[in-house]
């Protein structure tokens, strides 16, 4: 069993600051890509952020330069860094970790249970 817990989110008002953070535990063998998705009211889950095993990064367009994502291996945990939050960032944040199983060794992809972000003012 492998299990993600997510926490930080919350309402901010326009401008403000959050940080989500996200936890893996379980029957792990090894934790590759981590990344953030977000979906807002009618519309499809959407790629935000993106953080290799290596330490590469990706951030969607519409977040670049208000937005980071890092990890702590040690810790099997990804975080999310908003900065100057916009209303249309309001959108529930879900993580999502490539990890391979302890006993299958084989790789998933494992998804939180999502957090709500409401910027509004």
């Amino acid at each position: 069993q492998v299990q993600l817990v997510e926490s930080g989110g919350g309402l901010v008002q326009p401008g403000g600051s959050l940080r989500l953070s996200c936890t893996a535990s379980g029957s792990i063998f090894s934790i590759n890509v981590m990344a953030w998705y977000r979906q807002a009211p009618g519309k499809q889950r959407e790629l935000v952020a993106l953080i290799t095993n290596g330490g590469s990064t990706n951030l969607v367009d519409s977040v670049k330069g208000r937005f980071t994502i890092s990890r702590d291996n040690a810790k099997n945990t990804v975080y999310l860094q908003m900065n100057s939050l916009k209303p249309e960032d309001t959108a529930v944040y879900y993580c999502n970790v490539k990890a391979r199983h302890s006993a299958t060794r084989i790789e998933y992809g494992y998804w939180g249970q999502g957090t709500q972000v409401t910027v509004s003012s």
